[in-house]
């Protein structure tokens, strides 16, 4: 029996259908005639044992409810067959255009319009033109990487002074005025919490001098008091520390876990020339998909563009409650977020058509594996990472596609011509 029939399928636009569809007035009935039969098992109507109500009773009085329910059982059944048919892949829910008029033993006719995926003819994406990137890693590289190791594992020691530049300090400051009054500021000397001639004028001084500096802080400044003010700020010295740095040899190598300092050299070249890399792909990644854009032309579902500008500006909402910043006008930023959203929800389409046609797939050992690695990166327990992906998105569904999208990407950067430079 046919339980659903595709009368009509139009065109509104290239990514949106109306759909007319119509349900037999027969599959409905016999629908309604199972559901009421099942009632009737249960029902205990008055002068009746359980099961043995007349139908005509148990239509009385459940009909009108279990009418209700076939309807609401089969019309998500019926869209689902009408998609298939008509192939297409809906990107919103439904919209009942007239409202339901049903009537027993009558066809059910019902008209919908939903926004669909886009077609893309005629993908190209094999042997896309990128430029190569050299890659090298020289003696300064790997010294700096030594330096920011050897100034983790510092170790600061009490000192009468003078101040030195890098020396750690303790102080109190304030105004003449005294609208500003700070005690046992801990500082870094020649840090960017206060500004250049501020250090400047520390070095020299000892534990438990006194000095008047005059200084202007930038405009943005984290500090609201201090932003953007020109100040004369009365400091008080009250604790100096001396930075006393390892000596970068065989046994600072040893205490990073690597046999000798030569090693350690070659294991810094090794994971600066890594990451080197690693950026060279994400350049190439965005100038590849930047030509796959501008090469394919199709139209895009509204309702995904409104979802994708929705996304940025929570995040752009998240940023400025970070910075402390006054929120703009949501209209305005709206407009200047759309083209953002343009070229996202585009640049998703288009990776979603290359990776249907090569069969991409993300495995739930790649979803395990990828979990596994960003907690070892960032130094959480992966369970908290899952956490945070079902909190932000509701699934691992967001983390899953993002691992899609960057397996079609790898996918296509395989297949692209690379041009040596000269």
């Amino acid at each position: 029996m046919e339980v659903c029939m595709l009368k009509v399928v139009e065109d509104i636009s290239t990514t949106k259908k109306r759909l007319k569809i119509e349900i037999p007035a027969d599959t409905i009935e016999k629908e309604i005639q199972g559901s009421l039969e099942k009632v009737r098992k249960t029902a205990t109507l008055p002068g009746f044992r359980t099961g043995k109500a007349p139908m005509t009773l148990i239509e009385k009085k459940y009909g009108k409810k279990v009418e209700g329910e076939v309807l609401d059982r089969m019309i998500p059944q019926v869209y689902a067959e009408a998609l298939t048919r008509a192939e297409i892949t809906p990107v919103t829910d439904p919209v009942l255009e007239e409202g339901i008029d049903f009537k027993r033993h009558r066809p059910f006719a019902m008209t919908l319009t939903v926004e669909v995926m886009p077609k893309i003819d005629d993908l190209v994406y094999e042997h896309v033109a990128i430029r190569d990137i050299p890659v090298s890693v020289d003696d300064a590289d790997i010294i700096s990487v030594l330096k920011r190791m050897q100034e983790e594992k510092a170790i600061y020691e009490p000192s009468e002074g003078p101040i030195n530049g890098n020396d750690l300090i303790s102080f109190d400051y304030c105004t003449p005025e005294g609208d500003i009054s700070v005690k046992d500021q801990i500082y870094k000397v020649g840090g960017s919490l206060f500004p250049k001639e501020f250090s400047e004028r520390l070095v020299g001084m000892k534990k438990n001098d006194e000095l008047s500096i005059e200084t202007t802080f930038p405009e943005d400044h984290v500090s609201e008091k201090l932003a953007g003010k020109h100040l004369t700020l009365q400091v008080v010295v009250k604790d100096i520390k001396k930075v006393n740095l390892p000596d970068i040899d065989d046994e600072f190598a040893k205490d990073a876990g690597i046999d000798n300092l030569d090693a350690l050299k070659n294991h810094v070249r090794e994971e600066i020339l890594k990451a080197k890399r690693n950026e060279v792909t994400k350049i190439q990644k965005a100038e590849m998909l930047k030509k796959l854009l501008d090469s394919h032309e199709f139209d895009l579902p509204e309702s995904m563009i409104e979802s994708e500008i929705a996304a940025l500006l929570f995040n752009e909402a998240s940023r400025k409650d970070q910075e402390g910043k006054v929120d703009r006008d949501r209209e305005v930023l709206k407009q200047e977020l759309r083209p953002d959203a343009i070229r996202n929800v585009k640049g998703s389409l288009l990776l979603a058509a290359i990776g249907k046609k090569e069969k991409v797939s993300v495995s739930e050992d790649d979803v395990k594996n990828a979990i596994l690695a960003m907690a070892r990166r960032f130094a959480v327990p992966p369970e908290n990472l899952i956490k945070f992906y079902i909190s932000k998105d509701g699934s691992l569904n967001g983390l899953k596609n993002s691992l899609f999208e960057e397996k079609v990407l790898d996918l296509i950067l395989s297949k692209a011509a690379i041009e040596k430079g000269e």
